[in-house]
């Protein structure tokens, strides 16, 4: 399962670095929406202040979409998708390296929003360590569920426009435990946000043994 995890990351990997969707076209969307919403509150730096976390987790969740979007176009093009069934990879580890790639092209792009929202919005890090955590849970829960729900769109015409309705409703969770945990972590809130960073560890773990049991079904369903 690890050896066709670490196959299926690799490539994916492999075809993003050829292609840069990530770096011309993810990378200066989540920028974007960063300004975008540093425009409209900018006469309240307080009120922009506070909102940085929101906004931030916002911006990935809609990366994660057009992450998703791209990793499985790969395989619904010239039948590659029929292949990977055919290629006698162990389902589990198809999961885990879709995934795996996944998450490792949303950490960079919240290493780089990071760095964009304590320049844009002026945030500080009062807990790097609750900041670091909640952001890989919520970067697994992410990818995890993500991969999950792409599988199950990847068949359909529509699986453009139906991954978000799959997905977002899933995923609120992830949204607001992070939201809520990075306020802790910026000093925004007295909450405890370890309390939010175990329900983003609990999405994550539920979603990773959901995927490893179930995914063998949807590969052959989609």
């Amino acid at each position: 399962m690890w050896r066709d995890a670490v196959v299926i990351g690799s490539k994916d990997l492999r075809v993003e670095m050829r292609s840069r969707v990530t770096t011309t076209q993810v990378a200066p969307y989540a920028i974007l929406v960063l300004l975008l919403f540093g425009f409209a509150f900018d006469q309240d730096h307080a009120l922009l202040t506070r909102a940085a976390p929101g906004l931030f987790w916002v911006a990935v969740l809609l990366c994660s979409l057009l992450a998703v979007q791209r990793s499985f176009a790969l395989e619904s093009a010239d039948g590659n998708r029929d292949g990977l069934r055919l290629s006698g990879l162990d389902p589990a580890g198809i999961f885990l390296g879709k995934a795996g790639a996944i998450a490792l092209q949303l950490v960079i792009l919240e290493v780089l929003l990071g760095c964009g929202i304590a320049v844009l919005f002026g945030t500080t890090f009062h807990d790097p360590l609750l900041l670091v955590c909640t952001a890989i849970a919520a970067t697994v829960g992410l990818a995890t569920a993500g991969t999950l729900y792409g599988m199950v769109a990847a068949g359909l015409r529509v699986r453009e426009t139906l991954l978000p309705l799959l997905v977002l409703p899933v995923v609120a969770p992830v949204l607001l435990g992070a939201t809520q945990a990075w306020m802790s972590a910026l000093g925004l809130t007295t909450g405890d946000g370890w309390r939010w960073l175990a329900l983003l560890v609990s999405f994550a773990a539920i979603y990773v043994m959901f995927g490893i049991v179930a995914f063998s079904t949807l590969v052959e369903e989609s």
